[in-house]
């Protein structure tokens, strides 16, 4: 039998834990910025079925978060720019390799899910 969980286990991880990495999102709006800072209808182009409030409520929060900030021109029309911070910066090798992971699993994870389906009479999603 394994050993009882440790209720401390998640002590070290701290209070505030990158939740808003794992939205719809986030993930697509970082590698969108990987090549530098971007215009608000640049990152519409490629987040397909994003609508404009949504974008711009994922934009503010990761700006919260301090993953990225947003630069206004004053200029004429005016121009908003966001970009990557460092900390945003930091995301791209682990989400790479949970890119990776998905190339080489999603396969065994779909056959997993269907097979789950199929023993469990739940129609697949």
């Amino acid at each position: 039998m394994a050993e009882p969980l440790n209720p401390d286990m998640f002590a070290d991880c701290g209070p505030a834990t990158p939740v808003r990495v794992g939205d719809k999102w986030t993930a697509k709006i970082i590698r969108c910025l990987e090549q530098g800072p971007r215009r608000f209808t640049e990152l519409q182009a490629p987040l397909r079925g994003i609508t404009p409030k949504v974008l711009t409520e994922s934009l503010r929060a990761m700006e919260r978060d301090g993953l990225l900030t947003r630069t206004a021109y004053d200029e004429i029309p005016p121009r908003v720019e966001y970009a990557l911070t460092p900390l945003g910066r930091s995301l791209l090798v682990p989400m790479a390799a949970g890119c990776e992971w998905s190339r080489r699993h999603l396969g065994e994870l779909i056959d997993a899910r269907e097979s789950w389906h199929a023993a469990h009479a739940v129609p697949a999603p």
